[in-house]
């Protein structure tokens, strides 16, 4: 059962994230790059911090438009680095920067959503193999969480939730597979 079903609501920061995004499948690259990168600024942090500071990163990371962001030298690393209203952590924005570029070669086969849906369904252990083998800064925690919030992994809202008939009804990735393949080494 899902804690963050009983202490978002009404939370004014924590719900509109539960509403309207936590679990919702997207196939949009914008979001999916997003998604992840807010995943990473989240390591070791709460996510409450994160949705905080969502507005000032989006702002920062222009929209998360994965050329723009693909293209960042040098000169936007150091403005990361000193823009008070993100978290300035240089292994993340690093791993955001190269993590663009690789978002971006996938357009050739495809893009970020076809390369989830080629390898869906698959353990939660053979996801993390592949994310680390395929981005940066994807540890267990990340990975996980940027699946459920993307779909590709149940666990985000309980049955009693109002949101999980929702999510249920957009027939999520997850939705479509026997739930026991999650759990398979």
């Amino acid at each position: 059962m899902s804690g963050y079903c009983e202490f978002a609501p009404d939370h004014p920061v924590h719900q509109s994230y539960h509403d309207t995004e936590y679990g919702f499948p997207t196939d949009d690259e914008t979001v999916l790059f997003e998604r992840l990168s807010l995943e990473i600024m989240q390591a070791g942090l709460s996510w409450e911090i994160v949705l905080k500071k969502r507005g000032s990163m989006n702002a920062a990371f222009d929209g998360f438009k994965v050329d723009k962001v693909a293209a960042y030298g040098d000169k936007d690393v150091q403005r990361l680095l000193n823009d008070a209203g993100i978290i300035r952590n240089r292994l993340k924005v690093a791993a955001i920067i190269e993590n663009a570029i690789r978002f971006k070669a996938m357009r050739g086969e495809g893009g970020i959503a076809a390369w989830l849906k080629q390898h869906h369904p698959m353990p939660k252990s053979q996801w993390m193999k592949l994310f680390k083998k395929t981005f940066k800064f994807t540890g267990g925690e990340i990975v996980n969480e940027f699946l459920m919030s993307t779909g590709y992994l149940p666990g985000t809202h309980h049955e009693g939730c109002p949101v999980y008939a929702k999510i249920e009804a957009l027939s999520p990735p997850w939705r479509q597979v026997d739930p026991k393949v999650f759990n398979e080494s």
